[in-house]
């Protein structure tokens, strides 16, 4: 339908942590696929060409960055590759994110530290160099991958990732409201539970489930979904899509849940 057709689109954490279908990659193949061209970002820059050889191999247009972004450097160095590649960024979607375990007594203070440098100051990081970009350019969309994690306990211990994306969408409102009259647009999707290549590589998930058993862990998280089902990598694109989109010209500060019902059924 080429809904992003003459757009530039910037997916930070386009790879995927191992085989199938992450959020960033399915966003950025999604993107691709509805005309955009696409900078695929990755600290893994082997999964960012992946995702990218994926595009080409459609005949879509996409180039891959290796960055660490919780690096300022690294961030100012993707933002200006992606200006020299392509002229101009119109979505920045900001996938990157991480659980670690731990009640605010057990968590390290050092895990602590690299949750919310990963999930939070990386996409601070990406709207602060982003940002002036796009004011230059008249408008844009920014998408922030947050979690349901942000405003209900899911029963699992991991408090720097559930606060580390409320915050996250605390600075998408406020960013939101301060430039939405220079036509910039900020939002974010808070997935539920999602069956993704980082839920089964993450082992304290795994362990926090179902010691370990990643199959008796699909079967639990199902469970809890009222639909009877986790989600994918696809719905999160899907909603992304929309937000990076001319349709949704007129919504900034949401958080758009995307989860099957949990949020809203009593309990966990």
């Amino acid at each position: 339908m080429e809904r992003l057709k003459g757009k530039t689109a910037m997916v930070v954490g386009a790879g995927s942590i191992g085989p199938g279908w992450g959020n960033g990659k399915a966003t950025a193949v999604t993107f691709a696929r509805e005309g955009a061209q696409v900078f695929c970002v990755d600290r893994n820059g082997k999964a960012a060409q992946e995702t990218v050889d994926i595009i080409t191999s459609e005949g879509g247009r996409a180039a891959a960055f290796t960055a660490d972004a919780s690096r300022s450097e690294d961030v100012e160095a993707m933002v200006a590759a992606c200006l020299k590649t392509f002229g101009r960024i119109d979505v920045l979607d900001n996938n990157v994110g991480i659980a670690e375990m731990g009640s605010v007594v057990s968590v390290p203070e050092a895990s602590w530290d690299h949750v919310f440098n990963v999930n939070l100051k990386s996409a601070f990081l990406a709207m602060k160099h982003v940002i002036p970009v796009m004011e230059k350019q008249g408008g844009g969309s920014i998408i922030n991958i947050s979690s349901i994690a942000s405003i209900r306990h899911l029963g699992i211990s991991y408090v720097s990732y559930g606060t580390s994306k409320a915050a996250m969408n605390q600075m998408t409102k406020t960013t939101a409201v301060e430039f939405a009259p220079k036509h910039i647009r900020v939002n974010a999707i808070l997935p539920g539970l999602m069956k993704t290549p980082m839920v089964e590589h993450s082992a304290g998930l795994a362990s926090s489930y179902a010691g370990g058993d990643v199959e008796a862990m699909w079967r639990a998280r199902d469970a809890q979904v009222p639909m009877g089902h986790m989600g994918d990598a696809w719905d999160v694109a899907n909603a992304a899509l929309f937000l990076a989109s001319d349709e949704s010209k007129y919504v900034t500060g949401l958080e758009l849940i995307v989860d099957g019902g949990i949020t809203v059924k009593a309990g966990n």
